[in-house]
This record gives C-alpha cells, structure tokens and sequence, in this order.
C-alpha cells in the first residue's frame, strides 16, 4: 500500500469541513465569483455537484470553494471526487466531473490550492495556463484523466509546495486504454525549488534519464514518488545525491535492470519509506542498507534478488514493514528479519529458501499483525503447547509444511481475518474446535490442497471467502451465512442431493458471488431455488452426478458471467431463459445429455467469450447466427450429431483474429474482488485433454471434430490470425487444406485427420513455425509432402491413411511420376473412392500390401494404435 502524505490530506479534508460563518466572513469578490462561474460553464458535472453554484449566493459557500476569513479572496478549489476511495468502482464515475479547465481562473489571484483529482477529462492535456497562477502552493490533477505532454510551463510556479500528476480514473474493467501523461524531459521542474512533494504516478518519463539528478537538486524534497513511470535506471553509478531531506521515495513498477544503487545507502539520516518493488533489480541485497537506521518501510517484493537476505537488516531497529517476497532468495532465514522488534508486517513469501522455522525466531516479534511464508519449502515445527507472542491479523502459509497435524497454536489467534494454510501437507479429520474458532474469521480462509477429513454436516459457514477446495469432506453441504461472497468446495467428496444446500434459508439476501461444488459427487435435479442466489457472478457445478433439465429458473441469477455445468445427465434442451444472460462470458454445457438444435439466440450472448458444448446429441446445423459472437475465444462443438457446412462467417471472431488482445477483455474468465478465483477448462487441444487455468485467457481454440459435417473447410478460416487450436477432425470434409494456412501463424495444434480432404499439402502449412501438433493422416491427400523443417519434424502418425502422400517422414518415397502428375490428372480422380492405379495393381499389391501392412501393424506400436483407432471410427 502506498504512503501519501497525510498532512496535506488532512489539511485540504479539514480546511473544507470548516463550517462557514456567514456573519463573520466577508462575501466574496465579485470578479472571482463570475470568473468561477465562467470555469463551471465549461465543465461537464453529471453529479451535480456545483448545484450551490449560483449567481444569487456567496461564492464562498459554495461547495468546494474556501475564501479568506479576512479577505474574502478565493484561495483554494476542493474539487476531489467524493467518491475517490472507491474509484475502481464504475458507479463513481457519476461523481466525475470532465469537460474543459477553464483560464477564467486566472481571474483567481490569490488561488494557492488546486485540487481536480479523480475526475474525467478524458485524455486532455494540462492546460498550460496553469503555469501563470503562481500564487499555487498545492496542485493535485492526479487521476483525473488528463493526457499529451506535461507543460513545462509548470515549471514557473516557483512557490509550488505539493504537485501530483499522473494517473487515470479508469475502471479496471474498462476496454479503453487510458490516457496518458509523459514529458520530454524533467528541466523544468529544478525552477520549483520550494517543491516538497513531488508524485508523477503512472507518468511516461523514460526520455528523462537524468531524473535522479534533477530531483535531488530540490533540497526542499520530502516526498518522492514515480511508480510505473517507465524509468530505466537509477543512475547507479553515482555515488552520492542530494536528498537531503527526502523521508519517502517509491520507484515501484519501473524497468530498472541494474544492482541497488549505492547513492540510496547514503540517505541514513532521513530517509523512512523505501518502495523499490515490482522491477528488476538484479544482485545481493546490499548489507548498506542497514546503514538506513531511520527507516520504517522497506518494499524490495518481486525483483530478481538473489543469495541470502543480509544480516545488516537487524541494525534497522525502527522498521515495521518488510516486503521481500517474489525474489530469488535463497539458503537458510538468517536471524536478521526476527530481531526487529518492532515488525507489524513481514513478508518473504515466493523465494527460495529452506530450513526450519522455531518458535526461537518468532519470539521477539510480538507486534506482528502480517505474516507471510507463502510458497516456500520450509518446515515450520513448532510445540504442540507454543503460545505465539504475537496476535495475527494475517496469517499466509501456503505450501510450507504445517502438517501432518493441524497446528493447534491458531487457536491463540483470535484476531485473524485472513488464513491461509492451503497445500501446507495437514493429514487428518479436522478438529472438533476448527469451525467455532474459525467463525471469527470474517475475511479468508484458506484450507484448500490438503487431506482434511470431516463431516460438514450441520457445520455453518460466514467467512467472507472461504476455500475448502481439494480436501476429502464428506456429508451434507454446510450452511452458510449471507455474508458469504466466495465458496470453493470442488474435489471433495460431497454425495448428497445439491437441493439441501441451494434451498436453505437465509436470514438476508445473499452477498454469494462465487460458488463451486465442482468434481464432487453431488446428486439428484438442480431444484427451483435461485432467488435467494440472484448475487451469483460465477457458478460451477461441474462434475457431478446431476440430472434432469436445465430448469428456466435459472434465470434468476441474470447477473451470471460463468456457469459450468459440465460432465454431469443434464438433458433436455438448452433452455430458452439463457439468452437473457446479457453479462455471460464463459458457457460450458459439454458432456451432458442434451440435444435438438443449437439455438438462433446464442448469437445475442455478445460477452462471450467460451462456448463449449461438445459431447451432447445436438443435431442440425450450426447456427450462422453464432458468427455474431465477436468475443469469442473457445468455440467447443466437437462430438456431437452436427450436420451441414462449417459457417464461413467465423472470421468474425475478431479476438481469434487478432494477434494480442487487451486482457482487460476477459473479466468473465477470472473473478478478483477480493483475491483471484480463476476459472478453468479441460480441453483437448494437442491431442490430448488439458487442464487450462491461469492461462485460459490467452487460449485461442475452434474444435469442430466429430460431428457430421460436410463440404469444404472455409477459406475465411486463414484470416485468424491469432488461432492457436484447429481441430476439425472425423467429420466428411471435402476439397483441400486452405491454400493460405501459413497466414494462421499463431497456430500450435491442427487436426484436420479423418475427413476426405484432397490434393496436395499447401506449401504454406511449412509457414507454422510454432506448430507442434499436426494430423493430417487417413485423407485422400497425395504427392510430395513439402520438405522444411517443421513438416519433416513430425513423425509418420501425422500423415499415415493417406496412400498416395510420399516423402519424409513416411517410409514411401516419391517417384519421378509422383513429381511430375499434372494437378488435372490428380483433379480427375477426386470422385472416385479407389483410384484406377489400385485396380490394375491389385493382384501384386495384395502380396506386398498384406505383409507391408500387416508386419508395420506388429513392429510399430503407433501405427497400431492409429490403425486400430480408425477401424473403430470406421465402424461407427
């Protein structure tokens, strides 16, 4: 969490509070109030929050304007988004003002606080009339939107104590790129020389490279802040600066690929913050830094530090947060992150290190309220008895090892609201006190990927994100509290009816957003119950043993942007209450027993982004209308009775289209309100079945195979660009591969197998030079196959059923004939089933044919499996 500078917070909060005194205050000066008149004309205010701006009241009522007591001049502007601590939300962009600056406030000459943060301006430039009001002492334009080149007319106000620029207030959920703000270079601002806190978040300055030095010119410098701004390096070459006075400085986020530079160990006598995460720096951890004695923060988490954390960290006595997770960091935890007394949040999470942590270590940190030790290989052995000094807030253990019994010490802990234990190798049935205690916790809790045992029955839940996921629970489903907005019981053993849980009564309106009972064993039909779920955004019940119809009122829940209900006896129809699901981005119904048609409407589910249906009993066509599914990344309709031509219009999918894509597209595929829940698949992609998780959003898929369908494969198919999986295998396509399939570049699996495709193999196909999976094999394809690299890399399984392909890697080698039969001849032949070379040579063929056959079929092991794989597709 990033430090502000609270003072001047809390003096701008407070001075903006104060309420007025009507009748002892002067009213404000005429001209400044037309000219703030003028300055609200050009504004755009959808929240109506000038309302109190009117001609007929004293400017220095109105909201956001404070005047001078004695006075009556203008002197500061609060014009901050009320709704600024929660401006990730969407709903806030009503508070948002936008429009133009107007230079009315230049009018303004006593003005020395500006504050427009958090608003909309939508990309547009700092107007450089601010440079003139050089009565400025405070100026915040920080996340308000505005983008182009920063004025270096900003440099003229010399009596400029505060300035924050940088910034978007964009949702994260937004398509557009934000704008942005960046400078030619930093000259201007060394004429600020009273400048005190200085903030450029999210500022384009890798043009500036001599930014440590311009900055350290301000000997006024308290404050220091340029996180993601593009930077390259922290002159480390330099051995001195002069900040003097500089008590916080956050670089996080830049591209630093350098060692910690030795000027930073010089600032012992002032410096109390130190944010460095989120780069690259390389190295040792230097031991200068504990020459750092004031310092209260220090944040080094994911660089690329290697060797061990250095023992002069034990000198910096007034530290109280430590970040050194996400490194390289490797040996046993040496004694220096335990003797600081006064730690309250530790984290060396995500490194490398090994041993054993005691009681011993933990004994002195008894102002501790953070601890984290995720992902990391080390024992923690404590006595069965250990009280802990300390009374955790958060506690992430992740993949150390606890077990094999749970740690009976948490019970000591009765402040906690995050826990996470998951994969930490506990073996046993949970104890008796684990769920009373364990209501206390009203933030996470984390038991996921162990072997706990227990019975949940009649257990009540309120945890707000609870993971229990990858355990052996048994029993009824627990009950739950209506706070509850994440519940994860996937792979236990659960084997009840689903409807005990879906139908209990609540005492309020459930907050449930995230809920997944998936690969349990959960029976019976899905009951009538969702009004009481209409919070739900992903939904997985897949693999279980549910049956019955897909009921429509489901449609309740219209809020739903996941639903998985796959592998379990659904039949029916789809139901006709899903095309309402406006906001649905991913849809798995495969393995089911549905069937009919594929329904027109699906092309009206516009978000999505996964359609998997494969392995049901649709019939019929597919429907032209699923082209208008634009967002569409995963098309799954393989094994099912699909008949008819493969639609041309898929090259509307313009995300398959497309080479890179913003992730912000893909909200759908993972839900993070709190932490990640990322959603996944198991698909087959390289010929095999694989599970897709974190990277579900970069996969880019259309399986077609086993079905009924005819014709030729569409040439529009070449025109995506950014497929990575083709699969249109066993159906009865005819014609030949796509003459321009190298434009496919993104490829990595095809499997045109099975079908009656023709002619020869395109040259093109040579141009795939990321392909690692290709079956061509029981076509009608002939001649040569093309000589490159990548089409003789794969063995003679992708290219076998096909008699008259020759060349590498097939054991048939070309003729002189084979090089030279002209395209016609091979044109007119395409109709018939068995060519006239294959009647006139039957009586020696059958000879050579029959043990060439059938001693390949005893001597190589795949052609045997291949072989046998198409006498049994053969025979369906």
């Amino acid at each position: 969490m990033m430090v502000f500078p609270l003072f001047w917070f809390l003096f701008s909060t407070i001075s903006f509070t104060l309420p007025t005194q009507a009748n002892t205050f002067p009213p404000c000066n005429e001209t400044e109030k037309h000219a703030l008149l003028r300055f609200k004309r050009t504004l755009y205010d959808p929240g109506n929050r000038l309302s109190s701006w009117s001609a007929h009241e004293d400017c220095c009522e109105w909201n956001g304007v404070r005047c001078h007591n004695i006075t009556g001049r203008v002197i500061e502007l609060h014009l901050i988004n009320p709704c600024f601590f929660d401006y990730g939300d969407i709903s806030c962009h009503k508070f948002a003002m936008g429009g133009k600056v107007s230079p009315a406030l230049l009018q303004l000459e006593f003005l020395n606080y500006l504050e427009l943060s958090y608003n909309e301006f939508g990309g547009a430039p700092i107007p450089i009339f601010l440079g003139s009001i050089r009565s400025l002492t405070y100026l915040d334009l920080s996340y308000a939107s505005f983008g182009g080149l920063i004025p270096p007319q900003l440099g003229n106000l010399s009596n400029l104590h505060y300035l924050n620029l940088g910034g978007s207030y964009y949702s994260s959920n937004s398509e557009k790129e934000p704008p942005s703000l960046y400078v030619e270079n930093l000259h201007w601002i060394f004429h600020i020389s009273s400048l005190e806190f200085l903030f450029m978040f999210l500022v384009d300055l890798h043009k500036e490279v001599h930014w440590v030095e311009l900055t350290s010119m301000l000997s006024s410098l308290s404050e220091l802040g340029l996180h993601e701004c593009k930077l390259d390096n922290m002159s480390p070459s330099l051995k001195y600066v002069n900040f003097t006075s500089l008590t916080f400085l956050a670089v996080s986020f830049n591209h630093f690929i350098h060692e910690i530079p030795n000027w930073l160990c010089n600032l012992n006598t002032s410096l109390l913050h130190l944010y460095l995460g989120g780069n690259q720096l390389t190295g040792q951890i230097p031991e200068c830094l504990g020459q750092l004695k004031c310092l209260e923060t220090l944040s080094l988490y994911y660089n690329s530090f290697d060797g061990p954390i250095p023992s002069s960290l034990e000198n910096l006595s007034s530290l109280t947060y430590l970040d050194l997770s996400g490194n390289r960091l490797n040996g046993t935890l040496p004694s220096s992150p335990w003797l600081l007394p006064n730690l309250v949040y530790l984290d060396i999470g995500n490194n490398s290190f090994v041993g054993t942590v005691s009681e011993a270590h933990l004994k002195k940190l008894s102002k501790l309220k953070r601890l984290d030790m995720s992902s990391i290989s080390l024992i923690f052995k404590v006595k069965p008895n250990w009280v802990p000094p300390f009374q955790l807030e958060g506690l992430y253990m992740s993949s150390c090892h606890l077990g094999p019994n749970f740690p009976t010490w948490l019970q000591t802990q009765t402040s906690l609201r995050y826990l996470d234990i998951s994969n930490s190798g506990i073996i046993g049935v949970a104890p008796t006190w684990l769920w009373k205690w364990a209501s206390r916790i009203n933030g996470l809790i984390d038991l996921s990927n162990n072997h706990i045992f227990g019975n949940l029955s009649g257990v009540w839940l309120n945890n707000t994100r609870i993971y229990l996921n990858s355990n052996c629970f048994t029993g009824l489903l627990p009950a739950l509290a209506s706070n509850v907005v994440v519940l994860n019981m996937a792979n236990n053993s659960f084997s009840r009816p689903i409807s005990q849980f879906l139908c209990q009564k609540l005492n309020r309106t459930s907050q449930l957003e995230a809920l997944d009972f998936s690969n349990n064993d959960l029976s019976g039909q899905v009951p009538q119950c969702w009004n009481s779920w209409f919070s739900l955004t992903h939904l997985n019940l897949g693999n279980n043993n549910l049956s019955g119809k897909i009921h429509d009122s489901l449609s309740s829940v219209l809020s739903l942007e996941a639903l998985h209900l796959q592998n379990n006896s659904f039949s029916g129809s789809i139901p006709s209450s899903l095309r309402d699901f406006t906001s649905l981005g991913l849809l798995d119904l495969s393995g089911n027993q549905l069937l009919g048609n594929i329904p027109n409407w699906i092309g009206e589910l516009t978000s999505l982004n996964v359609l998997c249906l494969r392995s049901n009993k649709f019939t019929g066509e597919i429907p032209l209308q699923i082209c208008r599914l634009s967002s569409l990344i995963i098309l799954d309709l393989a094994d099912n009775e699909l008949s008819g031509y493969i639609p041309k219009c898929l090259n509307n999918f313009i995300l398959m289209a497309a080479i890179k894509t913003p992730d912000g597209l893909f909200t759908a595929l993972q839900y993070s309100n709190y932490e990640i829940y990322v959603e996944s698949l198991i698909l087959m992609t390289v010929g095999r079945e694989l599970e897709y998780k974190g990277i579900l959003k970069y996969v880019r898929m259309i399986d077609l195979s086993s079905n009924n369908l005819s014709g030729s494969i569409p040439t529009e198919l070449s025109q995506l660009a950014g497929l990575r999986f083709l699969n249109l295998s066993q159906n009865h396509l005819m014609g030949s591969i796509l003459e321009k399939i190298g434009r496919m570049t993104s490829l990595l699996s095809l499997d045109l197998s099975m079908n009656h495709l023709s002619g020869e193999i395109s040259q093109s196909l040579a141009d795939l030079t990321f392909l690692n999976h290709l079956n061509l094999s029981y076509n009608q394809l002939r001649r040569r196959i093309p000589l490159s690299t990548q089409l003789q890399s794969f063995d003679a399984f992708s290219y076998i059923g096909n008699a008259q392909l020759c060349g590498v890697p097939l054991t048939k080698n070309c003729t002189a004939d084979d090089e030279s039969l002209s395209k016609d001849a091979i044109e007119g032949n395409e109709g018939f089933e068995m060519p006239w070379f294959y009647i006139s040579s039957m009586g020696v063929g059958f000879i050579v044919g029959f043990w060439g056959v059938c001693g390949a079929l005893i001597f190589k092991k795949n052609w045997r499996y291949a072989y046998f794989q198409f006498v049994y597709y053969m025979r369906d």
